[in-house]
């Protein structure tokens, strides 16, 4: 599974991180962030694992992302958007884990099955570049 294809319409706005890259705001890089690190619209965790623990440390990751995106907010007008693109056995095995990143993303849960409507179904949409 790979989102550069079904992010290609968004290629004038993306900005894909780097590793070890450090962006005021955030005290762990997420994967992409849409527009850019300086006006985060959207924010996109990408995992694919076989590994439960691997699992557990993003639906970690993505729940304190929704925390970040709501500090000094209402749940009605969060700072930015946060999806998750997952896939793997490692997700599957938890499902407590996937009712909490499925709450911190409201319902933005992507898996390879679902994810040509990524665009259609987030704030995303808004950012098509053609």
């Amino acid at each position: 599974m790979t989102l550069y294809p079904t992010l290609d319409p968004l290629s004038d706005t993306l900005s894909k991180t780097k590793r070890a890259e450090r962006i005021e705001g955030f005290d762990q890089t997420p994967d992409f962030i849409i527009p850019s690190e300086f006006n985060p619209q959207v924010i996109i965790e990408a995992k694919i694992t076989e590994d439960d623990g691997t699992a557990r440390d993003k639906v970690t990751r993505i729940q304190h992302l929704g925390e970040l995106s709501l500090s000094g907010r209402s749940e009605e007008n969060p700072k930015y958007e946060v999806i998750a693109c997952i896939g793997g056995r490692g997700f599957g095995v938890r499902r407590e884990d996937m009712k909490k990143m499925i709450l911190a993303t409201r319902g933005k849960v992507f898996t390879a099955n679902t994810l040509d409507r990524l665009v259609d179904c987030t704030r995303l949409g808004k950012f098509r570049s053609r």
